[in-house]
């Protein structure tokens, strides 16, 4: 008889009790010991211990016979005939009458608690190995949902205990370096929280693609928690800022993506759980609302605290209380153990065609090979080293597969779904909730999987070239010089968050209305000079927003958001919208509210838009997007800039049309630059140097209206040159009579990236910032660390 007992309160279990039962156990023991205060609600239960487990093996001399097919696996026997001979021997057996009887009467306890005869419970898995630092076992063995009476705990504790030994665990275990009967298995078992009726899904106290540590990244789905876990549903996410949550004024919440949700798991009438459909108006529904997102956040931010790492935590909300829980809490065992200071880059070395199928980028890399579509899994001798594995969704059950794979693409899950996680463990490229990339792919020959291009994944045909190569972010020199990242795709943001950049110099808002919103601003505000087929696809893609302008806003500040984050607390500089007539025409639902011009690149552009009345309104949505993360969201480090500002009074027109929706520059802190890129920005620099708080050069139309040539002419492209002597001779006068009146001056551009004399030219002519793209980053650091320290003259 163990001289400790078999069955513990979640109440009087800790971290120190990891190795009695487990790293879920004593964490749900922790949080509800340790973190009540900080308002964490964690459902009640009880954990059966390791020398529960131990007596159950000596009881039925369980442990020799384990030992003897252990022991036929090291001698070559096939590992799924010796997981099914321990499982079936396990099974085989009763637990121990001391043990049936501790655990109903800790079931019949925790019913009088909570005033209900044979509570629903689940039942969990909890192995003395698992949550560890160096390790996860999360996932490896069995859960139950919807436990209710003696009969059906005694046996899902039966279960739970048997899947120490599923193939996957043995495997796991083996290749990880574990002793496979040291490793015993404590069953939690906690009261049921009827998400069924409401909502489920999993938190992670980082950005688990980047690493990011500065946000909370929560998914969400109708139903019980398992769809979310195990991939089969695309769910809702939502992101949030850490250093602005300390303000209850300000909103935290820097994004929103509502996902697909097409299924969810809820209570079975006869028991246990069932999948079903989930109805058509509950799919394009956002699950959570801010204060609920809020909740959970601040409840992820104590927790991640009190633990010191980063946490994977999984939550739910009852359907009848209204009220939230956390499940579940362990380390994040994945991004916590990289290596910070080494950046590892992928990118295609040819301009690839359109992709086969998109979906969710999980991790960073790119894989390509032959395609293995899949619908079970297979022995592995049917499935090729370095194949790329598409499927519907995996499992636990798919992992042998999965590590052979050179790449991953599946229909379904989102970024805590099974695939995403044991990818990014893996170090394996995946592209998840691709839709019908099993019917699509299924006879292609070969692709290539490339989650290098930011948050959304490609698959590519065909074996493209790629290359990879690592930086160490240690050894770049500090400059004087400031040197900023040119950023306009908010899903890559994230991405270079270790790269030790002075700000962002340009983030462009086209990039977001085009991919992002799609819709010309215009169009979302006069549906009625649209269409039938326009205002078809404005209303389907506006759904839920009965203020389609509000659709504008939402979007657009939520792109804006994540890009000043991923600098918090450095500037930002934020573009005002650039586009052509051409390219507005483009949107959908532009065609309308654009002319048709000879020569739009010297055309209704910039700020000459903004105060004219064919789009003052469109601006408007602009400055309420800038206005909503500056004060609302609190993102201040966001800097205003003005492009293709032609004249004086053009620039006082646009001061005062910002005026008015409340971008007041020097309120709150409010600078506003202006683009030089016209020569009259370089003529009269001392008087837009009045009325803006900065410059940035943008080299191209700078050069293409010195020099006279269409910046896009094949014909005329040898002369094209932004190291003609008229162009840096401007840019070197603007510096000295923007500095005459404290203005700074930046570059934003390609040429430093490919030309370390520009560089060391717009060193020496004394610009306070150059930008550039990332993978430039640490080239034009290098060549600007060279300039300073070897000046020569402007002349």
């Amino acid at each position: 008889m163990p001289s400790l007992p078999r069955v513990v309160p979640f109440a009087e279990l800790g971290r120190q009790d990891l190795g009695r039962v487990g790293g879920k156990n004593a964490s749900l023991g922790e949080m509800t010991a340790k973190l009540g205060a900080a308002g964490v609600r964690v459902p009640a239960g009880f954990a059966t211990t390791a020398e529960a487990y131990g007596e159950m093996l000596t009881a039925h001399g369980l442990r020799g016979r384990i030992e003897e097919q252990i022991g036929r696996l090291l001698r070559g026997a096939p590992l799924d005939e010796v997981g099914a001979s321990i499982r079936s021997l396990m099974l085989a057996e009763s637990l121990p009458d001391a043990l049936e009887a501790e655990i109903v009467s800790a079931y019949e306890q925790l019913g009088r608690a909570c005033d209900r005869e044979n509570p629903e419970v689940a039942v969990r898995s909890s192995a003395t190995a698992e949550d560890l630092p160096e390790a996860s076992f999360a996932g490896q063995q069995e859960t139950y949902l919807n436990v209710c009476g003696p009969d059906q705990l005694l046996d899902a504790c039966r279960r739970c205990f048997a899947s120490l030994f599923t193939d996957r665990a043995i495997d796991y275990r083996q290749r990880m370096g574990f002793d496979h009967l040291t490793v015993a298995l404590s069953v939690g078992v906690q009261l049921m929280v009827r998400a069924d009726l409401a909502s489920a899904g999993v938190i992670f106290t980082l950005d688990p693609e980047s690493g990011f540590p500065d946000v909370i990244v929560v998914s969400a789905a109708w139903g019980l928690g398992e769809t979310v876990v195990s991939g089969r549903v695309d769910p809702d996410e939502y992101t949030v800022f850490k250093p602005t949550m300390k303000d209850p004024a300000l909103d935290p919440v820097i994004g929103v993506r509502i996902g697909t949700k097409r299924i969810k798991t809820v209570y079975a009438h006869t028991g246990l759980t069932r999948t079903e459909g989930t109805p058509e108006t509950e799919r394009s529904q956002q699950v959570l609302d801010d204060a609920e997102i809020r909740t959970l956040a601040d409840w992820a931010v104590a927790v991640e605290q009190h633990y010191g790492c980063p946490m994977d935590l999984e939550w739910a909300k009852d359907g009848l209380t209204g009220e939230l829980w956390i499940l579940q809490a362990r380390p994040e065992t994945v991004q916590s153990r990289r290596h910070t200071a080494t950046l590892r880059r992928c990118r295609l070395t040819t301009a690839p065609d359109a992709p086969l199928v998109d979906g969710i980028a999980v991790g960073e890399a790119i894989g390509r090979g032959p395609v293995v579509a899949l619908d079970h899994p297979v022995d592995l001798d049917h499935f090729p080293s370095g194949g790329v594995l598409v499927t519907g969704v995996t499992d636990p059950d798919w992992e042998p597969v999965m590590k052979r794979a050179s790449a991953i693409v599946t229909d379904h899950g989102g970024r805590t779904s099974h695939a995403a996680i044991v990818s990014r463990e893996l170090g394996v490229p995946a592209v998840v909730g691709a839709g019908d990339a099993s019917h699509v792919l299924r006879d292609v020959r070969e692709v290539t999987v490339s989650c290098a291009e930011g948050e959304h994944g490609h698959v590519y045909g065909g074996l493209l070239p790629y290359e990879e190569s690592e930086e160490d972010l240690e050894s770049l020199p500090i400059t004087r010089t400031h040197v900023m990242l040119n950023l306009a795709d908010p899903s890559a943001a994230f991405r270079w968050w270790r790269l030790p950049a002075d700000g962002v110099g340009l983030a462009r808002l086209e990039f977001i209305v085009a991919h992002q919103i799609k819709v010309h601003p215009m169009a979302l505000l006069h549906p009625e000079r649209l269409d039938s087929h326009d205002l078809h696809l404005i209303e389907r893609l506006t759904e839920g927003y009965p203020d389609r302008g509000s659709y504008f806003v939402d979007r657009l500040s939520h792109g804006i958001a994540r890009i000043a984050a991923s600098r918090w607390p450095a500037p930002v500089v934020v573009r005002t919208s650039d586009f052509k007539t051409n390219e507005y025409a483009k949107l959908l639902g532009g065609r309308p509210f654009e002319p048709e011009e000879a020569n739009p690149m010297i055309g209704w552009r910039g700020a000459s838009r903004y105060y004219d009345q064919g789009y003052h309104e469109g601006f408007a949505l602009e400055c309420r997007a800038l206005r909503r993360v500056r004060e609302t969201m609190g993102l201040t480090n966001v800097v205003v800039m003005i492009p293709f500002c032609r004249t004086l009074g053009e620039a006082d027109r646009v001061l005062d049309t910002m005026m008015q929706e409340g971008l007041v520059r020097g309120r709150k802190g409010l600078q506003v630059y202006v683009m030089a890129e016209i020569p009259a920005n370089i003529i009269l620099a001392q008087d837009f140097a009045e009325r803006f708080d900065g410059f940035s050069i943008g080299s191209n139309d700078l050069t293409q209206l010195t020099l006279g040539i269409d910046r896009d002419s094949e014909s005329l492209a040898h002369i094209f040159d932004e190291a003609d002597p008229a162009v840096t001779r401007s840019i070197g006068t603007l510096v000295a009579r923007a500095h005459s009146l404290g203005r700074a001056v930046g570059l934003c551009g390609q040429r430093p990236s490919d030309d370390p004399a520009f560089t060391e030219f717009l060193v020496a002519a004394g610009v306070d910032s150059i930008s550039v793209a990332p993978d430039s980053f640490a080239t034009v650091k290098q060549h600007v660390a060279y300039a300073e320290t070897h000046p020569r003259s402007t002349q």
